[in-house]
């Protein structure tokens, strides 16, 4: 049914199906049961059929049978509810650990012992939001990067929080754990057959909290293996890229158009695409609210790469590479009227980065 609890693709998901189903059906039996003497009492003891109230009370053997009856219900519930309870945290004798950290808005994955991690962000398009194209089937549950985990294997995961409470939650596996800051909550997941299956976050964290989706493939251990090495393989190029970036200029028109991207899918929910902010929220960047001062561009560049501490600023550093640290901190310092013309190159980012000019 629609209406049901989703069934789920794992051995943990599917307990935790029949468990629901179990209760789901003793609490039918037990309402069937309870109105039925009820109505039957009303129907066959009232008053035009000349029944008389009795007067007697307080019955030992009543008191007792409607103590021990519920009490015995709660033990059958019990029983098969602690064993699945149970199952669901051990953890233990995993094949693969993968770190999840949640931040406004967005997840952050990190496979351990494989020098693999990556964000992964909404997909949904602006326009699709606002209604200016069609929604498309997966609306707010698509992202750039999905988690990849293999079939068959049993995958633990170690979810935290960089800032405020998410809950990371995929109702086909039955997990759903909240990711505090400051703590590491464990769940597990093995997953029998492969797909796509979508979540979400599922703690209120803040006023982006419905564009925060998940999604999991999962597959073959040899296409899960064929995707880790490649996924390994591209990020050292990215790293090697970024390495010659360090002795090349980028041009203006460069850096604005890639600055203009990565503006609209990292900045703008806050800042918004205008650069006037939320007033008492998030600060405007347009018309010179971002220094237009050159001795302020270390700061600019500091403040983007490190954050801001007790503000909702993040450190955008471990999440952009050089190239687009450097191309959307030169947008915002020659967009909406700021009009420094200078740029801001990977060297430069790369120097706040190690401390050396700060």
């Amino acid at each position: 049914m629609r209406l049901n609890m989703t069934q789920g693709v794992t051995e943990v998901s599917q307990r935790v199906f029949d468990l629901h189903m179990t209760i789901l059906y003793i609490c039918i039996v037990i309402g069937v049961v309870v109105f039925g003497v009820m109505f039957w009492a009303i129907i066959h003891h009232r008053k035009s059929k000349g029944a008389v109230a009795a007067s007697f009370h307080e019955s030992t053997k009543v008191e007792i049978l409607w103590t021990i009856i519920p009490f015995a219900i709660l033990i059958v519930m019990a029983i098969p509810a602690t064993n699945t309870l149970l199952a669901m945290e051990d953890t233990s004798e995993s094949d693969l650990t993968i770190q999840v950290t949640g931040s406004q808005w967005k997840w952050h994955y990190r496979y351990f012992g494989e020098d693999v991690e990556f964000y992964s962000l909404l997909a949904t398009t602006t326009a699709q939001i606002e209604n200016v194209r069609e929604k498309r089937d997966n609306y707010l549950l698509e992202v750039d990067r999905p988690l990849v985990v293999p079939i068959g294997k049993k995958v633990r995961f170690l979810i935290t929080s960089q800032d405020v409470i998410h809950s990371w939650w995929v109702p086909d596996f039955a997990v759903k754990k909240d990711a505090n800051p400051g703590f590491i909550n464990e769940a597990w997941t093995r997953i029998d057959k492969p797909g796509i299956y979508r979540g979400q976050c599922a703690e209120l964290c803040g006023k982006d909290h419905g564009f925060m989706p998940i999604v999991v493939i999962a597959k073959p251990q040899a296409e899960y293996d064929q995707w880790l090495q490649a996924t390994k393989v591209a990020q050292q190029e990215a790293y090697e890229e970024e390495q010659r970036l360090l002795a090349m200029e980028m041009s203006m028109d460069e850096l604005m158009e890639l600055g203009e991207q990565i503006y609209g899918t990292r900045c703008a929910m806050c800042h918004q695409l205008d650069g006037n902010g939320i007033p008492g929220a998030f600060p405007a960047l347009a018309g010179q609210g971002v220094s237009i001062d050159p001795a302020k561009k270390l700061e600019h560049i500091s403040v983007v790469v490190h954050g801001k501490s007790g503000t909702a600023m993040q450190a955008f550093g471990p999440q952009l590479s050089l190239k687009q640290l450097a191309a959307v901190i030169t947008y915002e310092r020659n967009a909406w009227g700021n009009n420094t013309g200078e740029t801001v190159q990977a060297a430069e980012v790369q120097a706040v980065l190690n401390g050396e000019e700060l």
